[in-house]
């Protein structure tokens, strides 16, 4: 049965609660978690509900309070497409692998100090073969040829009297649970990167077809303006302020192109890809969906539910494991030890009961001066602490700008949608207005050419609300920390509990515990 295995069964329990009866309690702070902030809400004043507009992306959205937050929470669009983005980033990205192999790093890191709170048991056989000269011992004759035969099992053993080591390994669990919710926050990140980037995608692939189209009509206008020219129905002022016109729309598209292209560029990246290997995979703006209820997590869960607050908050338990460990180290240590064993000159005598030898021993070892090396050490663990503490209050604080800056964009966004498609309407009115009148001798071709603009300018802006609406979305899931206690396959970051050794030494509630699903 490998130790592993040991540990993880528990076969080990009987014999570490009867060694750790020797020792005391452990020195330093016990860690307690922070209290969540007591607010009621994120944003100043009430939300109320983001309003709809014609098209996609329109639909009116409304916050409901205490909502949940769905575990694969990108399925809400209802796009196909965007699931298998998502699967493809998740398996390929090399950050989760990098991410998985540090929880794996520092789990395995904390079960081989487990093995520090055990006596340590060694063996040692070994022959000598020897010739000694009785000069040696002030007799005279032939030298003595004989062989040694030993074998010898000592152990040894450090009780944990003032919770040093038990420090050490709750520090060891509390940089493992870092580590997990770290594959978490990658995990979170990855996932909404690669959501976003497929809408921005799918936004320049939109303003492309649109200034595409407004192209292909101003050549069109071009064309017959010379015709008209020709017949003397118009002046050549008018057909070149028409191709003036068209190649000002022309020099609108290489941009767009070059933001796509290097828009789909990082969307490879996300997935795993490299540049070369798109196969041209896109999601049209128009066959995303919106969902119409959103959930707005109570408060006072947001700090259980953020996989950077829970790291930070792990930062803050190991720094103040690390504070009991440095007063650990300048109390003394108590080492006892045995051996147990035999030697004799033939094989067939090493076991017999003339040839057992044993011995035991205590000591006691401790620092006497060291120049203030300890006292020193464990004033820096203490900024240290102190330092964990600031930041694990600065990243609930950037949490909570989060969720309030996204609640804020939705609704925002949700009325500059309703407004463009306002606007685009109007300028396509205006549009036909312009052209009419100008057939009718009533106006000048530059009216037209700025009725055009106009109505390019608001397609293209329309385009872009419409995807800030599915981007802000996007934000509030991020935000609210995507739901992961939420996950029912296999989460990329399994439960960091102590097991066996860790169970025993590990304060209770040392660990945070996955929140609770809500009721809506």
């Amino acid at each position: 049965m490998s130790y592993r295995t040991f540990l993880q069964k528990g076969a080990l329990i009987p014999l570490l609660q009867a060694a750790i009866s020797l020792g005391g309690c452990a020195v330093g702070p016990d860690f307690i978690p922070a209290d969540a902030p007591g607010v009621t809400g994120y944003t100043a004043g009430r939300l109320s509900v983001a309003v709809g507009a014609d098209g996609p992306g329109g639909t009116a959205q409304r916050f409901v309070s205490g909502a949940d937050v769905p575990g694969i929470w990108w399925k809400v669009f209802r796009s196909r497409r965007i699931e298998a983005f998502v699967r493809e980033a998740i398996d390929n990205h090399p950050d989760i692998t990098a991410a998985q192999a540090a929880l794996r790093q520092a789990r395995e890191v904390a079960a081989a100090d487990m093995s520090a709170l055990l006596p340590s048991i060694t063996g040692s056989d070994s022959v000598t073969r020897s010739q000694t000269p009785l000069a040696e011992a002030g007799q005279t004759g032939p030298s003595s040829l004989y062989t040694l035969y030993k074998t010898s099992v000592p152990i040894s053993f450090t009780p944990d009297i003032f919770g040093g080591k038990a420090r050490g390994i709750e520090a060891d669990l509390a940089n493992a649970n870092y580590q997990r919710f770290q594959l978490e926050a990658t995990y979170l990140t990855l996932t909404a990167n690669v959501v976003t980037t497929a809408i921005s995608d799918a936004s320049y692939a939109d303003q492309i077809r649109v200034t595409e189209e407004q192209i292909e009509g101003q050549r069109q206008l071009v064309a017959l303006l010379e015709q008209q020219f020709a017949l003397g129905a118009v002046s050549n002022a008018d057909v070149l302020t028409q191709k003036a016109q068209l190649a000002q729309t022309l020099a609108t598209l290489p941009p767009l192109q070059k933001s796509r292209a290097q828009n789909r560029n990082q969307l490879m990246a996300y997935l795993g890809r490299l540049p070369s290997q798109d196969r041209g995979e896109a999601v049209p703006l128009a066959n995303l969906r919106l969902p119409r209820d959103l959930p707005v997590t109570v408060p006072s869960l947001l700090v259980r539910q953020r996989p950077d607050i829970q790291a930070a908050e792990s930062q803050v338990q190991q720094a103040s494991a690390n504070v009991g460990v440095a007063i650990a180290n300048m109390l003394p240590n108590v080492t006892l030890s045995a051996s147990g064993g035999s030697s004799a000159l033939a094989l067939s005598g090493l076991y017999g009961p003339q040839s057992a030898a044993w011995s035991v021993a205590a000591s006691v070892t401790g620092p006497i001066f060291d120049a203030g090396n300890l006292f020193h050490t464990k004033e820096s663990k203490v900024a240290a602490l102190e330092q964990s503490g600031a930041k694990y209050r600065s990243t609930v604080i950037t949490a909570f700008q989060n969720v309030a800056d996204a609640l804020r964009a939705i609704q925002s966004d949700a009325d500059l949608l309703k407004a463009q498609v306002e606007a685009e309407k109007t300028a396509a009115e205006s549009l036909k207005m312009s052209q009419a009148q100008f057939k009718a001798g009533s106006t000048t071709f530059i009216s037209v050419i700025n009725a055009e603009q106009t109505l390019l300018t608001a397609r293209i802006n329309r385009v872009k609300a419409q995807a800030s609406r599915y981007a802000d979305t996007v934000a509030l899931y991020q935000a609210l920390g995507g739901g992961w206690w939420n996950r029912v396959d296999e989460s990329p970051a399994a439960e960091a509990k102590p097991a066996g050794i860790a169970a025993i030494f590990v304060p209770a509630g040392a660990l945070p515990p996955r929140p609770a699903p809500q009721s809506n």
